[in-house]
């Protein structure tokens, strides 16, 4: 969830720290620090608040030195102010460190520590992992060489520590050296020339180097300006790989937006095109990927699918059981991540598991993945990221070439997943029972989903203005069936997440069990209702609404006129085939959310309480 930068160098740090944090803001957003190092002194701004807040207390007091680490912070253990912000300090100023994750055994480490005389004055964990460095650096004879001592101290340290970290350590002892290190938080190791970086999102680097190393699960960085060696705990030295960053630094800026979120709902054309592109077959009528790892003979044999994932992750894959069961007669499971983890569930040979992750980094998403192969399954991932920890965890995968994705609340992602699910689901059924006729009848559908969601984009002033009328409302209910029930879960996700509006999604036939006793006058219902088999039944439910002095918001297909007499407000969206609409229905559901939290005066990209990447549990 929080943001780490490291720099050495010979660029004053104290800029690119910034910069750095700038472009990690998102991941963690209460406070933010910096230290660095000159001529053996130290030099720590950090300040609750923003990064405009530091950028003003370093400009009053600047931080010089061409080696430092920086930190955004998503609070954990303390609340958010100036002493709980990272960096923290080991010892009297012997060690300064950025922390990300949950340290799980703090409270004894702690008590352990103020016993042997060290003086905490933070409310965090992290404050355990310097003074612990500090006291193993004092235990420690240096022999003249204080870098090899600081690595045995961080080494040993690490080893008494349970829980979650990426971390960033320096010393203002040992000039031009960091450390990084990480057990379940990500951290990236950036390759520069004559100067190298550590970051937990490749997102922070792409300003100044293309090429990036993901560190592994216990693994620690030594980095020097000149040249970074790898360790892991326990096989010692590593050959590190190194990646080239497939995005620019402008792909990750607003541009002209307002806000991140706008810039990526109107994305979405190009993203579902680059999601499909290279995956087409029409000779064969059918999808391509070439990342799956498995056998045409292992998938024939497949005769379940678990589909997993968090948040929004999650309302993807249930819009992949439809898709997956209706295309290619496979029984899908769709289970939370942060539950399946912890269930035992009865595992039938013939089982795969597909992780749904945006970043690739979700904590409970990567335990499911690791619990799955536990259990001998195929566990394959479907991640935005290359290089993250799922997507090299996992045994094979597809990615969604989506780009880089900054806003809070994910969008572009989202359809990228539904997707890439829909070119699973004919790859799959191709392989079984689906006709040539029918593959090739979806993919010419699908080549038309781009221009599809650019006309779908059109309905945006609209949306605006409907933003208006219903930005005071307090409640929203928000309905679908089939392919958009999970589309009502989204929408209401949306708008709870960025305009802090209670929001509930139902399958639109459960509202008479219970939720049309929220029904009233104040109380808008958004139904999500194009065109298909089941339309006459959707309608009967806004009968219902209306009959009780709802307001409703429909979602229409272009050629319905007859909503217009019985909805208050109708949004069309293009005619499309049932298993396309996700994708054109969630558009105006996300441009509604951002243009209402907008108007309220909330802080879109950064909404409070969430951060991009939840890597804790």
């Amino acid at each position: 969830m929080c943001g780490i930068v490291g720099y050495v160098g010979k660029q004053a740090a104290q800029a690119i720290l910034l910069d750095g944090l700038r472009r990690l803001e998102y991941r963690g957003y209460d406070s933010a620090g910096l230290a660095t190092a000159s001529h053996g002194s130290m030099f720590v701004r950090k300040q609750a608040g923003r990064i405009a807040d530091l950028e003003e207390l370093v400009g009053k007091h600047a931080a010089p030195g061409h080696y430092g680490i920086g930190h955004t912070r998503w609070a954990t253990h303390g609340p958010p102010n100036d002493i709980n912000a990272h960096p923290h300090i080991g010892g009297d100023g012997l060690v300064a460190i950025a922390h990300n994750g949950v340290i799980e055994n703090y409270v004894p480490l702690r008590n352990r520590l103020i016993e042997q005389g060290f003086k905490f004055v933070s409310g965090t964990d992290t404050e355990v992992i310097a003074h612990l460095i500090a006291s193993l650096i004092d235990a420690e004879d240096d022999n003249g060489d204080f870098k090899a001592t600081l690595v045995a101290a961080v080494e040993k340290s690490r080893r008494q520590l349970k829980g979650t970290y990426g971390l960033a350590v320096m010393s203002p002892r040992c000039p031009d050296f960091l450390i990084g290190a990480r057990v379940g938080s990500p951290l990236v190791l950036g390759v520069g020339h004559g100067e190298n970086f550590l970051a937990s999102d490749q997102s922070a680097l792409v300003r100044y180097t293309e090429r990036v190393v993901f560190l592994g699960d216990g693994e620690m960085a030594l980095v020097g300006p000149d040249a970074f060696a790898i360790h892991h705990r326990d096989s010692g030295v590593v050959e590190p790989a190194i990646h080239q960053i497939d995005w620019s630094a402008e792909d990750a800026e607003k541009g002209l937006f307002d806000h991140y979120m706008l810039k990526e709902i109107l994305e979405q054309p190009e993203s579902i095109e680059n999601a499909m592109r290279g995956r087409l077959d029409s000779e064969n009528a059918t999808a391509v990927f070439g990342g799956l790892n498995l056998s045409a003979q292992q998938l024939r044999q497949v005769n379940r699918i678990i589909l997993t994932g968090c948040g929004t992750s999650w309302h993807a894959a249930l819009v992949g059981e439809y898709l997956i069961e209706e295309f290619a007669r496979i029984p899908v499971e769709v289970e939370y991540a942060s539950e399946f983890r912890y269930r035992n569930p009865p595992i039938d040979p013939g089982t795969v598991v597909f992780a749904i992750a945006q970043s690739g980094e979700t904590a409970d998403t990567l335990a499911a993945v690791r619990e799955s192969k536990r259990k001998g399954l195929p566990t394959l991932g479907i991640v935005n990221v290359v290089g993250s920890t799922i997507a090299r965890e996992a045994e094979g995968g597809i990615y969604l070439h989506a780009g880089p994705e900054i806003g809070v609340a994910s969008t572009k992602a989202f359809t990228s997943q539904l997707t890439v699910l829909t070119l699973l689901a004919v790859f799959l059924g191709r392989m079984r029972h689906m006709s040539t006729l029918a593959g090739s009848r979806i993919l010419d559908h699908l080549r038309q989903l781009p221009d599809l969601v650019r006309r779908t984009l059109d309905t945006n002033d609209q949306v605006q203005e409907l933003a208006a009328k219903y930005c005071h409302a307090t409640n929203f209910l928000y309905l679908g069936r089939n392919y958009n029930f999970p589309i009502a879960l989204e929408g209401a996700l949306k708008l709870k997440e960025i305009s802090y509006i209670y929001a509930e999604g139902y399958p639109a036939a459960e509202m008479k069990h219970g939720p049309i006793a929220l029904v009233d006058e104040h109380t808008p219902t958004v139904i999500i209702n194009p065109q298909g088999p089941i339309y006459d039944k959707v309608m009967s439910n806004l009968e219902e609404i209306k009959a009780r002095g709802g307001p409703v918001i429909a979602i229409a297909g272009a050629s319905d006129r007859e909503i217009a007499h019985k909805a208050d407000d109708v949004i069309h969206i293009p005619d499309a085939q049932d298993y396309l609409q996700p994708v054109l229905s969630v558009v105006p559901l996300q441009l509604l959310a951002y243009h209402i939290a907008v108007l309220r005066g909330c802080d879109v990209d950064k909404p409070r309480n969430l951060a991009k990447s939840v890597t804790v549990e």
